[in-house]
């Protein structure tokens, strides 16, 4: 992955917001300074209606500046033609595509539309790169596909290839992973990020996907109301506990050593824990959703003794001393149930 020296596009002390029908102006975010460079895969994090869509669709220059600048390639975007724009950067809107009659190559070569003038007709290079585009998001062979007939990670990545092949530095997708499951999700994260480092692009998208962002993104914006904006690697932004001060709730925690939310439950009792490797993981969660809170040290009470050579095995001890064998998480959490009932 490379940077240049001059970022594809950022913002000096930038305000967004809009304007209501009475002209009332609404300031969502001020004193917004970021960036994004060529070759970096850049997540958009934030809570519903933090403004995350009005961020972006300012540094698009489709709603204007309240105050501060978007530079786009060192220029400021309000001084940018549509057409100059255009050639700048590519946008993929959250909306679904419902067009009964429309194929996956009749979408893609919309994206040729800064190219091939006003007619918008297709010469055999702008054909080759829409394939091209077809091919690079791993649509091959749908050319002829009706979008009606796809699934919507498919119908997303066709977006991407209409991205793809208007041949612009910078890519802004808003929310591409809103309508898909997990593995189309985790699929589409994996091929944007790709497309950035492959083809030093830069990428920036809009997420819910704390999860993949922590894993995938070489950098992270954080947006939430009342907050000041913060942006860098995922593991700063953790290790400042920012993500902490942006996403914890009453009763809600960001655990900073796995990187994943918990509830935050009060641990009625212990249960003493020993094992180690994968099971032990799972036995922990598995105890922390019922309450319990694991300890290595001897404990009054419980104790699960976690055997594996292949085929686990978990050994409870409850307080009679009775010790049960168990082969499967579900039957020791079920075993646990009984052992308290009996108290």
């Amino acid at each position: 992955m490379s940077n240049t020296l001059q970022p594809l596009i950022k913002t000096h002390n930038l305000a967004i917001g809009y304007k209501s029908k009475g002209q009332d102006v609404r300031s969502l975010h001020s004193d917004i300074n970021v960036k994004l460079n060529a070759g970096e895969f850049v997540c958009l994090l934030g809570p519903n209606g933090a403004g995350k869509s009005t961020l972006l669709q300012t540094m698009c220059g489709f709603i204007p500046e309240l105050d501060g600048v978007v530079f786009i390639n060192n220029r400021p975007i309000s001084s940018v033609s549509g057409k100059e724009l255009s050639l700048m950067v590519s946008v993929v809107l959250t909306e679904r595509i419902e067009v009964s009659n429309m194929t996956v190559f009749d979408l893609v070569s919309l994206g040729r539309s800064p190219y091939t003038g006003f007619f918008g007709r297709m010469r055999k290079r702008d054909v080759k790169k829409v394939k091209e585009a077809i091919s690079a998001v791993g649509l091959n062979g749908f050319e002829s596909r009706l979008l009606v007939q796809m699934s919507d990670g498919e119908r997303q990545k066709a977006m991407i290839a209409k991205a793809l092949v208007q041949e612009t530095p910078l890519i802004v997708l808003d929310e591409p992973t809103a309508f898909l499951d997990l593995p189309s999700r985790i699929e589409l994260m994996h091929l944007l990020r790709q497309l950035s480092h492959t083809r030093n692009k830069g990428i920036l998208l809009s997420t819910h996907d704390l999860d993949l962002a922590l894993q995938m993104a070489d950098k992270v914006w954080l947006l939430a109301e009342g907050k000041k904006m913060e942006s860098g690697t995922p593991e700063d932004l953790v290790l400042t506990n920012e993500f902490r001060r942006f996403f914890e709730r009453e009763g809600i925690l960001f655990d900073n050593n796995t990187g994943q939310f918990t509830i935050d439950e009060k641990k009625l009792k212990t249960i003493r824990l020993v094992g180690k490797g994968i099971e032990y993981k799972w036995v922990s969660r598995a105890l922390a959703r019922k309450g319990f809170a694991s300890s290595d040290e001897p404990v009054s009470g419980m104790e699960v003794e976690i055997r594996s050579d292949g085929h686990p095995e978990y050994l409870l001890t409850g307080p009679s001393g009775k010790t049960h064998r168990l082969r499967t998480i579900e039957d020791l959490l079920d075993q646990i149930d009984t052992e308290n009932s009996s108290l």
